[in-house]
């Protein structure tokens, strides 16, 4: 077997040459990006976007590797692809930028992405249809009055109040609106470490979900009137269930 060391060499080998294959894929869309000026070409072009989702979903299906988790890999390339074809027109040369000209902070160091917002409301069935109607998909969790507007790698948790004491509590002394935004970190244990060792007051310690969801909540803070949530997605690649999502508004209510 080989040692640790050994591995990871091979990581590095392996991530080497996926930056190099970034690098050519980034050069042949530039070359796109002047064919397409000469020809008045419009830059995005939903359907080749649709395409390339949908196959890239079926190679990383064919490979054993989780679709959504390719999607998001490719929505991200996309976005730079963009980037890059708009940029072509664009006088002047890009900033240069270090390898890594700043000192990494612990949250720094494990923070990837924002991966939901929750998001309080009084109507429910209004809220939806506002997601709805911009075109977000309404996905049903396992609880009525908790659903989840996607729309591609962008997630908005809709709680209506039901019969929820803890939830009614909060619509009651805040009314409709973001209730905290919930962060992709590496591990959720450090980060609540890492909260405390910055005298970061936190709501709860880590909270586990039936699906191996690993949350950790910070107060309200005061002076922007955000409250955050940590979360690790350990467990399989599903959709927020309520059980998480309650856990929330529970543990707010006890602190209120």
């Amino acid at each position: 077997m080989d040692s640790l060391d050994d591995l990871r060499s091979q990581i590095d080998d392996i991530d080497r040459a996926i930056v190099d294959l970034l690098a050519h894929r980034l050069r042949i869309c530039a070359d796109v990006a002047q064919l397409k000026a000469k020809t008045g070409s419009t830059i995005i072009q939903p359907v080749r976007v649709r395409e390339v989702l949908s196959s890239r979903r079926q190679w990383a299906i064919d490979q054993g590797v989780d679709a959504d988790f390719a999607e998001h890999l490719f929505r991200t390339l996309l976005a730079e692809t963009h980037r890059i074809e708009v940029a072509e027109g664009r006088r002047g040369a890009a900033p240069k930028k270090d390898a890594d000209s700043v000192l990494r902070s612990e949250l720094d160091t494990v923070a990837c992405r924002i991966d939901h917002v929750v998001v309080a409301v009084v109507d429910l069935v209004a809220a939806q249809k506002f997601f709805s109607d911009m075109g977000f998909r309404i996905q049903q969790t396992d609880d009525v009055n908790i659903v989840s507007a996607e729309a591609g790698g962008v997630a908005v948790v809709l709680v209506g109040p039901g019969d929820d004491p803890a939830i009614a509590e909060q619509l009651k002394n805040h009314g409709s609106g973001v209730q905290h935004i919930a962060i992709e970190v590496l591990n959720a244990g450090f980060t609540r470490d890492a909260l405390d060792a910055a005298g970061v007051p936190r709501l709860t310690d880590v909270i586990v979900d039936s699906d191996g969801h690993e949350q950790v909540f910070t107060v309200l803070d005061p002076a922007t009137g955000v409250q955050l949530g940590f979360i690790s997605r350990t467990g399989h690649r599903v959709p927020m269930n309520s059980q998480n999502v309650r856990a929330m508004f529970e543990a707010l209510s006890g602190d209120i």
